[in-house]
């Protein structure tokens, strides 16, 4: 059920909506919305979002930090997402080749995927350009 809407949690909501393709940690957060928010109201918030799943919260493998991929908007529930290892910029799959690869898993394996939790890693073209 969600919660009471809060001047703390709509900044915080309105902060994360403007950060959708970023996977950003709870420090990361709490520092750019320091003047306005306390850090502990933003790990509160940031847990009951996750809990009314509205965020996605994963381990980064590169630091082994949590972040969070706000996942409220229409446009990432049905969407498999791909998470560059080198700048940690998200994105979104698109929906052809999405449902491509979930079919493709679905009728090989047998195994239907959850594509509002699966994040697929990788490196980004940006990346692959600079090396």
């Amino acid at each position: 059920m969600p919660k009471y809407m809060t001047k703390q949690r709509k900044l915080l909501i309105e902060y994360l909506s403007g950060h959708i393709d970023e996977s950003i940690s709870a420090n990361r957060i709490a520092e750019d919305l320091a003047t306005r928010i306390s850090k502990s109201a933003v790990y509160r918030n940031l847990a009951d979002l996750e809990a009314e799943g509205k965020l996605r919260r994963v381990a980064d493998n590169n630091t082994r930090e949590v972040v969070y991929q706000y996942v409220d908007e229409d446009k990432c529930r049905e969407c498999l997402h791909l998470s560059c290892k080198k700048c940690g910029k998200t994105y979104h799959m698109s929906m052809t080749a999405a449902d491509s690869l979930v079919e493709n898993v679905s009728k090989s394996e047998s195994f239907v995927v959850d594509k509002e939790k699966t994040v697929l890693y990788g490196i980004c073209k940006e990346c692959m350009e600079e090396e």
